[in-house]
């Protein structure tokens, strides 16, 4: 309080004592002379005093004053596991975004094909949509650690092949294509592995830090792997970008090497081998966990404008391969910025309320980009979609990790690597069916405000998720 309400404070809790008939070895008669001297008060107005805010640091009870606008280290601060997860993670990921460039640029050098280009997102996505559930299944049966190890050292693996290949000069289209699936295998089961980690790792309260940090080291792949790569293969050729990811993955493994046994708690009366039907059962009678996934489908289907940037470079501003760029680099720059400035998410609890309002302002972001007609302006609103992105990102994976049993995260992590997968890629053939069906205009003010209805939708139908408490996780 402030020194007018704190003297207004003192007032009142004297004048309470005085009708309790607290004896305070002073003669209340009166009110206090200047200068007077009141008594303490009890313990227990204090809190009327004071304003504690919401503690990330169990031992403490207290977060730095930094963290409540920057990002929240406390994660990396207070487990060495995490920390060297997060680390390994971030650098191997950066490697891994380099060289899907560098692949990306080699098939193209390889065939002069934008569609042979096309094709190797297709090697990636059926493996992470078919392995993705099956890596979940596994992650909840054997030890969490040598799953991501062995899945890890096969990535590694993979881009020596790459590498070796590229200094051999043995230069196929059909050896790229074969090494990018496998290389989604080995992220469909080395990912759910890695995630249902976190939570034996640190406290229920960091894990919005956590998710944070993990989304900051996901936007910063994307938007500084790719940029990293075609330096470097404009320098010193594919095989140095190879090259590369293979110190990269190093920090992966050496993080995983560190980490200590981790067998799924099977105390939740689940099966010896764990099953992906189990899994989806599950879900099916969690409406919490539900409303996670449906809300970001909802975002990713409806609301995806990234296959229409190509014309919409041309057609609203004017521009060329560079305004392409701008435009596909903004959401992952907003992304960036909302994972710099994430303290704050943590002293939020209702989580489902601010997913509810996370992607409904992604939606409302989206359609505003389809009204713009100023470049810089549409830039704008596409950095506040990947910002709502980012924050909604982050409570959905608490969510995920804190109302699920540990006998069925892996498999709840499956799950959202495939939402995660497939949802742009069918919001993407959405939106470019509908832009030739009427316009790019319509489809990406329509996707948004539609993707703003359906959440609504969605939270009027499901009262009880915008009620969810992180002090007590329901799934």
């Amino acid at each position: 309080m402030v020194g007018g309400g704190r003297r207004a404070g003192r007032r009142a809790d004297h004048g309470g004592q005085r009708a309790a008939g607290v004896r305070t070895g002073r003669r209340l008669s009166g009110p206090p002379g200047p200068g007077a001297r009141l008594p303490p008060p009890p313990s227990a107005p204090a809190v009327f005093y004071f304003r504690v805010p919401p503690a990330t640091n169990p031992t403490s009870g207290q977060i730095p004053p930094r963290a409540r606008i920057f990002a929240d280290l406390t994660p990396l601060r207070t487990s060495p596991d995490y920390r060297r997860l997060w680390c390994g993670n971030t650098v191997s990921w950066m490697g891994q975004q380099m060289t899907a460039l560098a692949v990306s640029l080699q098939v193209y050098a390889l065939t002069g094909s934008t569609f042979s280009v096309g094709v190797v997102g297709l090697c990636s996505l059926g493996p992470l949509v078919l392995f993705g559930l099956y890596g979940g299944a596994v992650a909840d049966t054997v030890d969490r650690r040598t799953l991501g190890l062995l899945s890890a050292a096969g990535a590694t693996v993979l881009s020596v092949v790459l590498a070796a290949a590229a200094l051999a000069g043995y230069h196929r289209v059909w050896l790229l294509y074969t090494v990018v699936a496998l290389q989604a295998v080995c992220f469909a089961m080395n990912s759910p592995a890695r995630s249902s980690m976190i939570p034996r790792l640190l406290p229920t309260e960091q894990l919005p830090a956590a998710n944070a940090l993990n989304s900051l080291t996901s936007s910063l792949g994307l938007m500084g792997g790719p940029m990293l790569g075609g330096v470097i293969v404009g320098l010193w050729g594919y095989q140095a970008a190879y090259l590369i990811d293979v110190a990269a993955f190093s920090g992966s493994l050496y993080a995983m090497w560190r980490m200590p046994s981790m067998r799924p708690d099977r105390g939740e009366g689940a099966r010896r081998r764990a099953s992906v039907l189990d899994g989806l059962r599950f879900l099916a009678t969690r409406p919490n966990l539900r409303m996670t996934f449906f809300t970001d489908l909802a975002a990713m289907v409806l609301a995806q404008p990234r296959a229409l940037f190509p014309a919409i470079a041309v057609l609203w501003f004017g521009g060329d391969a560079k305004t392409v760029g701008l435009l596909v680099a903004a959401p992952a720059v907003g992304a960036v910025l909302g994972g710099l400035f994430s303290g704050w998410l943590g002293g939020i609890r209702r989580h489902g309320l601010a997913i509810l309002i996370a992607v409904t302002a992604w939606g409302a972001a989206v359609a505003s980009f389809g009204l713009a007609r100023n470049l810089w302006l549409g830039l704008c609103f596409l950095a506040v979609a990947g910002c709502a992105d980012t924050i909604s990102m982050v409570f959905r994976s608490t969510m995920l990790q804190a109302a699920t049993p540990d006998a069925m995260r892996g498999r709840l992590q499956g799950v959202f690597i495939v939402v995660v997968a497939g949802g742009p890629r069918l919001g993407d053939f959405l939106a470019g069916t509908a832009a030739d069906l009427t316009s790019p205009a319509a489809t990406v003010i329509g996707g948004g405000l539609g993707c703003v209805l359906v959440v609504t939708a969605l939270g009027l139908g499901r009262r009880a998720f915008a009620r969810y408490d992180a002090r007590d996780p329901q799934p």
